[in-house]
C-alpha cells in the first residue's frame, strides 16, 4: 500500500514541503504494522476516526459550548459536539457528558476543580498498587495541591482491600473518593465504594480511563449508575482519538462544564471532538460489543499462557483488558524484560507489582494488554504464540536470538494487517 493510499493525496504535498516529518509518518505506520502492540493503553483507531482528526474542523476555534461560543462561525462544529454529547449519554446511560477535555489528565483536573479546593483530603488508590499519577503522586499536581490518602490491595490476594478503604475513609473524612487504576487487572466493586462514599459524605469519582471501553461494549459492569462523576480517556479500549471525556449526574453538570471551560481549557480541539463522536457510534454496534468481550478473553488467555511460561499473574489473573505479571522467577527485572522485548518487536511496558521490592524505574513486573491485538483480529491461539515470544525474549540477551524472534513477530503481524487499502 502506498503512502498516498493510506494518508491521502495530500501526503505528496507533505513529502515535498517537509520530507523529515513525512518520513516519520511512514516509519511510524510501518512500526505499528510490523510489531506487536501490547501496551494496555493503546489501540488502533478506525480510518473514519483518523479522517476526522485530519479534517478542517481542526481550523476552528470554539471556546465555550454549543450555542454559547465566544467566537462566531461555530454553527457546524456545534453540530459535531452535540452529536458527541448525545452519543455519550446514550451509550453510557449518563445524565450529562462533557466531551471537550484534551486528555484524561485534563479531565481529572476538571474533576478536582469542580468538587474540591486545594488542601482538601482525597482518597485514591496507591500508585504502587496500580493507581495513576493524577490520583495523588507527589510529583503530580494532585499530590502537591491536595492531602491525598491512599488505599491499596491486600498482600494475600492482591485485590482491593475494601475494609481498609472504608476504615481510611472514616478516619480521614475525604471530600472525594477516587476509584480506578492503570494497572489493576480485576473488577472494582462500585456498589461497595458508593456505600462508603455515602457513609462519609464523599463525592464518588471513578477514573475509568482504562476500562471504559469494556463498559461501552457491555463486557463489564458500568460505574455510571453509582458514581457522581466518571472521567476517562477515549483512546484505549474505547478505540477513539486521543482525548478525554467526563460523565456526571445532572446535578453536577454546571460545575463540570465550568471546570472544563473556562476552568482549565480554552478552545476544544474540534477535530478530536468529532473523532470522539465517530468512535462512540462505533462502540454502539454489535461488532464492537463482540470486540470488547474478545479483548477480555484474549487477556485471560495471554495471562494464562505467560503463567505456563513460569511467570505469575498478579491477583490470580485478569477480568479486564490487561494482565500484570510478576516475572521475578525469570531472573530478570521488568526494565530488562521491557528492553529485550522491544528488540524483539514486542511493545509492552515494565510495571511495578503490589509490594514490589524493586524501584519504580526497575520493577519486578510487566504489564501487557490486548486491545490492539484484538483489533487486529488475533485470538486465543495467537495469545499463546505471543506469550512464547515474550518468554523467549525475556530469557535471552543474545542479539541474534532476539532478531530471530522479531522475524517471527513480523510474520505474525503480517497475517493480521492493519490500515490496509
Amino acid at each position: 500500500m502506498s503512502a498516498e493510499t493510506f494518508y491521502g493525496p495530500d501526503f505528496n504535498l507533505l513529502s515535498q514541503q517537509d520530507p523529515d516529518i513525512a518520513a516519520v509518518l511512514l516509519s511510524e505506520l510501518k512500526r505499528q504494522q510490523t510489531s506487536l502492540q501490547l501496551i494496555a493503553s493503546e489501540n488502533f483507531t478506525s480510518r473514519a476516526v483518523l479522517a476526522t482528526l485530519g479534517s478542517t474542523l481542526s481550523n476552528k476555534y470554539a471556546e465555550g459550548y454549543p450555542g454559547k461560543r465566544y467566537y462566531g462561525g461555530c454553527e457546524e462544529v456545534d453540530k459535531a459536539e452535540i452529536i458527541a454529547i448525545d452519543r455519550a449519554k446514550d451509550l453510557f446511560g449518563a445524565e450529562h457528558a462533557n466531551v471537550q477535555p484534551h486528555s484524561g489528565a485534563s479531565a481529572n483536573i476538571a474533576v478536582y476543580l469542580a468538587f474540591t479546593k486545594p488542601g482538601d483530603t482525597i482518597l485514591a488508590m496507591s500508585l504502587p498498587h496500580g493507581g495513576h499519577l493524577t490520583h495523588g503522586s507527589k510529583v503530580n499536581f494532585s499530590g502537591k495541591w491536595f492531602n491525598v490518602e491512599s488505599y491499596g490491595v491486600r498482600q494475600d490476594n492482591e485485590l482491593i482491600d475494601y475494609d481498609e478503604l472504608r476504615d481510611t475513609a472514616i478516619r480521614t473524612k475525604p471530600k472525594m473518593i477516587c476509584s480506578g487504576a492503570t494497572a489493576y487487572p480485576s473488577l472494582v466493586d462500585f456498589e461497595k465504594i458508593r456505600a462508603i462514599c455515602d457513609e462519609v459524605g464523599a463525592i464518588m469519582w471513578v477514573d475509568a480511563a482504562h476500562f471504559i471501553g469494556l463498559v461501552a461494549g457491555k463486557a463489564i459492569p458500568s460505574p455510571v449508575p453509582y458514581a457522581d462523576v466518571v472521567s476517562f480517556t477515549t483512546h484505549k479500549v474505547l478505540r477513539g482519538p486521543r482525548g478525554g471525556m467526563i460523565l456526571a449526574k445532572a446535578e453536577h453538570a454546571a460545575a463540570i462544564d465550568k471546570a472544563v471551560f473556562p476552568g482549565i481549557q480554552g478552545g476544544p480541539v474540534m477535530s478530536a471532538v468529532a473523532g470522539k463522536a465517530v468512535a462512540l457510534a462505533e462502540c454502539a454496534t454489535p461488532a464492537y460489543q463482540n470486540y470488547a468481550k474478545d479483548v477480555i478473553v484474549n487477556a485471560k488467555a495471554l495471562a494464562a499462557a505467560l503463567e505456563s511460561e513460569g511467570m505469575r499473574a498478579v491477583s490470580g489473573g485478569t477480568q479486564t483488558h490487561l494482565a500484570l505479571m510478576d516475572i521475578r522467577s525469570t531472573g530478570v527485572t521488568g526494565k530488562v524484560a521491557d528492553e529485550r522485548c522491544g528488540l524483539a518487536g514486542i511493545v509492552m511496558n515494565k510495571n511495578s507489582i503490589p509490594y514490589d521490592p524493586e524501584k519504580p524505574g526497575i520493577t519486578s513486573g510487566i504489564r501487557v494488554g490486548t486491545p490492539a491485538t484484538t483489533t487486529q483480529g488475533m485470538g486465543v491461539a495467537e495469545m499463546q504464540t505471543i506469550a512464547s515470544f515474550i518468554a523467549r525474549a525475556i530469557k535471552t540477551d543474545d542479539e541474534k536470538t532476539l532478531a530471530a524472534i522479531k522475524t517471527e513477530v513480523h510474520a505474525l503481524t503480517a497475517r493480521f494487517p492493519i490500515y490496509t487499502a
